[in-house]
């Protein structure tokens, strides 16, 4: 009999693969983790520019709906300081103007850039989220695989318009007619409304850093190829390198998962063909000076409608976020390019991209372009899960799969657009990997 080279190899150092490598290294597995990037972290790396704090991608946590994200900072030993409350909300940009109290009941009192039938059916939907929602099956909502705007068709056109697809425009990259509303259904269900938001002190990357900390990690190491063996799985690393494991999670986006295995079971074709990703393309903006927020009421960020514009979906003021993300007396503003400008600009050189996005989002914070000191261009061309019906109908299939030597976490596994998805699809993977092999064989 092969004895194979490791025990259990985890592909993928983003906060699903070490957080699955945790749990398996805390049930007494022995386990290694390869990483692609000279760095951990993943879409949720976030880096230091000249005195600036820049988170890489974007993310926020609540203190409500995010229970495996929640364990993971206890057991990593994140203090309380080290998850900071996030003051201010966000606003809506609409007819002209930036209102503030975006998706929270306060926001209701001041109109919320909506009609009045527009807010009454606000709270109808909200009062629809409660009904029979479970985090665990976004397939299962009353919403079933409707999309977004199929759904949103029940409801006065300001639900959509003014909330929904700003929210899934901005904070996850989607065309309403595409995504299903299932998977946003449950993530609003389980944070519920008004809840309160939190962000990490050290930015995004501190709970991936925090882990990898723990853990035996090999960086620079992309793998090529992933195929069954017989002592279990073989892995073809692009170096040339070649190693088995006992068993192997890939913790990658679904579509590079279909690139690197060549033997993948026809079973499981359907559900990783399906869990197609948005892309997502980011501009921080370092500033010499910080600007004020768009409202009265003070905002840390402002979402844009794809109705105001085809180039901007959002901005974040990150020195009104959380302390530390700038320098004392600097700001810094960090840029999203809305799903219609991607297919442009996602591959255009920076400078193109820093000039269209600045002068865009200049419309809605007057002083940007006059404040810039210098930029960064961030490209995550798989940035979240799409989430399409079709992937949502197949979901139920996959999950119940012949356990075999190789199984997979990612945010795709869960399909909730957010941060709690990647950490909730390691508990699943670890329980799969556990459950098909649970002693550690000696390697």
């Amino acid at each position: 009999m092969t004895i194979p080279d490791l025990d259990v190899a985890v592909i993928g150092a983003g906060l699903a693969g070490l957080a699955t490598a945790h749990r398996l290294r805390r049930a007494g597995r022995s386990v290694q983790v390869f990483e692609a990037d000279s760095r951990v972290g993943g879409r949720m790396a976030a880096g230091h520019y000249g005195g600036y704090r820049i988170d890489e991608g974007a993310e926020t946590i609540a203190l409500r709906g995010y229970p495996a994200t929640w364990q993971l900072i206890r057991a990593v030993g994140l203090a309380p300081a080290d998850v900071l409350p996030i003051p201010h909300s966000l606003a809506l940009w609409r007819h002209g103007r930036a209102h503030a109290h975006l998706g929270h009941p306060r926001g209701l009192l001041s109109g919320a850039g909506m009609a009045a039938r527009g807010r009454l059916d606000w709270l109808r939907f909200a009062a629809d989220l409660g009904r029979d929602t479970d985090p665990e099956r976004p397939e299962a909502t009353r919403f079933r695989d409707l999309t977004i705007a199929q759904a949103a068709a029940r409801y006065h056109p300001d639900l959509h318009d003014a909330l929904l697809q700003p929210l899934a425009g901005c904070l996850f990259g989607w065309d309403t007619s595409r995504s299903a509303l299932g998977p946003m259904a449950v993530l609003l269900a389980a944070t519920g409304v008004g809840t309160r938001w939190l962000t990490y002190r050290d930015g995004m990357g501190a709970l991936a850093r925090a882990l990898a900390r723990q853990l035996p990690v090999t960086l620079d190491s992309p793998l090529a190829e992933a195929t069954a063996d017989p002592a279990g799985v073989r892995l073809a690393f692009a170096d040339g390198r070649t190693l088995t494991a006992r068993q192997a999670v890939l913790a990658l986006p679904a579509p590079q998962i279909l690139t690197l295995r060549p033997d993948l079971p026809e079973h499981e074709r359907p559900y990783l063909t399906a869990a197609t990703y948005t892309p997502m393309l980011k501009v921080a903006c370092l500033l010499d000076r910080p600007l004020p927020s768009p409202t009265r009421s003070p905002s840390y960020g402002l979402i844009v409608p794809e109705t105001e514009s085809r180039l901007v979906s959002g901005v974040v003021l990150d020195h009104l976020k959380a302390p530390g993300r700038a320098p004392l007396g600097r700001g810094l503003v960090s840029v999203l390019i809305s799903r219609h400008a991607l297919p442009e600009l996602l591959a255009a050189p920076d400078a193109e991209v820093i000039a269209a996005a600045t002068a865009e989002a200049a419309r809605f914070l007057p002083g940007l372009l006059g404040a810039l000191r210098t930029a960064h261009v961030f490209r995550h061309p798989l940035g979240l899960p799409e989430a399409t019906p079709e992937a949502l109908r197949l979901r139920p299939g996959f999950l119940s799969r012949p356990r075999q030597a190789v199984d997979y976490a990612g945010d795709w596994l869960p399909l909730r657009p957010n941060s709690e998805s990647a950490a909730r699809s390691a508990v699943l993977a670890a329980d799969r990997v556990l459950a098909a092999l649970p002693q550690r064989v000696p390697v």
